[in-house]
């Protein structure tokens, strides 16, 4: 398995990219999320890669980030949704976007995609709505980059499910003092001290 390379970035299109490590160039298919992050040719490139095994093919995707080559595999874990398809959606939209509009079951936004009918989008919804927090936990927190104090819900978040508390219940207590602390008082730390008071009274 080849898990990602590294090396000069010899070549590059909007949907590929080739990749010279040691002397030997890679041909890899990119998102165009990954085409947007990649250095100007010549230089030294890392992408994390998925090797694609088909009898008559063997077909390497390359990704910027974990987050997107997670969001992949999982797409194409969907019937129906192949490699093209997954790649559409990861050039379509970032994977924050993606995440909340599965979460928000918002099949019209997802229908956008190229290639993505009403059936394939509502199949997606329904295998996926439960597992993209895996991806992006803001996803089903309500909460987006431009959100203030994001950062800190998330991180408090992610603390409470480190000290044993399971993920739906550190949600919805961090969510419902979310709501009820005035903008000032929203620090990770004031969060989970809050939610440690109420999970252990």
């Amino acid at each position: 398995m080849i898990d990602r390379l590294s090396g000069i970035l010899t070549d590059c299109e909007l949907t590929e990219a080739v990749i010279d490590v040691n002397g030997v160039g890679y041909a890899v298919t990119i998102p165009m999320s990954t085409y947007d992050r990649l250095p100007r040719a010549g230089n030294r490139v890392v992408l994390l890669t998925h090797l694609h095994v088909r009898e008559d093919l063997l077909q390497l995707y390359g990704f910027a980030t974990s987050e997107e080559r997670r969001l992949f595999r999982t797409l194409i874990t969907v019937s129906g949704i192949g490699t093209r398809i997954a790649l559409n959606v990861l050039s379509c939209m970032s994977v924050a976007a993606v995440c909340r509009t599965v979460a928000a079951e918002d099949i019209k936004a997802l229908t956008k995609v190229n290639g993505l009918g009403k059936k394939s989008a509502e199949r997606l919804v329904m295998e996926l709505r439960d597992r993209v927090a895996d991806i992006d936990p803001s996803a089903t927190l309500g909460v987006n980059e431009s959100t203030p104090h994001a950062e800190e819900l998330l991180d408090a978040t992610a603390a409470l499910e480190t000290l044993g508390f399971k993920a739906d219940k550190a949600k919805a207590t961090i969510q419902a003092l979310w709501a009820e602390l005035p903008e000032s008082e929203r620090s990770a730390e004031n969060l989970i001290r809050k939610a440690l008071q109420k999970l252990n009274s």
